[in-house]
């Protein structure tokens, strides 16, 4: 049986909790706008502020067709909490529900619950500097032990990528990765790429365009594109939406929301 869990409870729970600290960060000093890590596929190479917890979080559906068969994916509470330890180094915890749906009378096709854990570090390497980018390293380790039994790999996987970013102006920015990963209890390296372009509407929007894809060692190349909005509530809160679909053979509707949001744990 999978791992059953009140993921819409959480969710709830979850504005609640934010909301009180939105109100709690207006009496705080004027920082700059948190940086975050969603809602594209695009890592930052920004870190969290040493002593600050920052969290991301939201749902995600996808759906695929395939030979008449839809497939729909579910994610709740795609969290994802980042930890500021040194001014150079960013501790990563992440947790996924999902529930999977098939358009077929067969009871094994709807599965639900945890993916594996996710436990990884991101440390800064190098600041921007004229045309150099800034540029940062990822890397994470995916527990199965802690995974729903519909999703529980037997191996741990493991995931790495660089991430770089330029200014292009005031109101613009390029960010992209490169990286690889091990998984789906798979010898394979699959090495994945993203390149996103974000620009400022105004001090409280964003938008963004990306592309992303990867490069199994022995199956098919996929790429895949996205785009959506940031909202900043307060330089602590914001809030985002993307709309999203496959160019080669994969999802072929991608949305998402969430919010994110960022709390001291040390009083000044």
């Amino acid at each position: 049986m999978s791992m059953k869990f009140p993921a819409k409870n959480l969710t709830l729970s979850m504005a609640f909790f934010v909301v009180k600290w939105v109100a709690f960060s207006q009496e705080k000093e004027v920082m700059e706008a948190l940086t975050t890590d969603r809602p594209d596929q695009t890592e930052s190479a920004n870190l969290v502020p040493k002593g600050f917890l920052q969290l991301e979080t939201g749902a995600a559906y996808e759906s695929f067709n395939n030979y008449s068969i839809k497939t729909e994916y579910v994610t709740y509470n795609t969290t994802l909490v980042r930890y500021g330890l040194l001014n150079n180094l960013e501790l990563r915890l992440g947790w996924d529900f999902v529930e999977t749906k098939m358009n077929s009378q067969n009871p094994k096709d709807k599965l639900s619950g945890f993916n594996p854990l996710l436990l990884g570090i991101k440390t800064s390497i190098a600041k921007e500097k004229d045309w150099f980018p800034e540029i940062a390293l990822l890397g994470h380790l995916y527990l199965p032990f802690m995974a729903g039994s519909d999703y529980k790999p037997n191996t741990t996987g493991i995931d790495f990528r660089f991430a770089f970013a330029h200014t292009l102006s005031e109101k613009s920015s390029l960010s992209y990765n490169l990286g690889a990963t091990w998984g789906n209890d798979s010898p394979e390296a699959s090495y994945a790429y993203t390149i996103a372009y974000g620009h400022s509407l105004n001090k409280k929007i964003g938008a963004y365009i990306e592309i992303y894809g990867d490069f199994p060692e022995n199956s098919k190349a996929k790429h895949l594109w996205d785009a959506g909005f940031t909202y900043l509530i307060s330089n602590n809160f914001q809030l985002d939406a993307t709309v999203g679909t496959s160019i080669t053979k994969g999802p072929d509707l991608l949305l998402s929301a969430g919010e994110s949001f960022r709390i001291p744990t040390k009083k000044k």
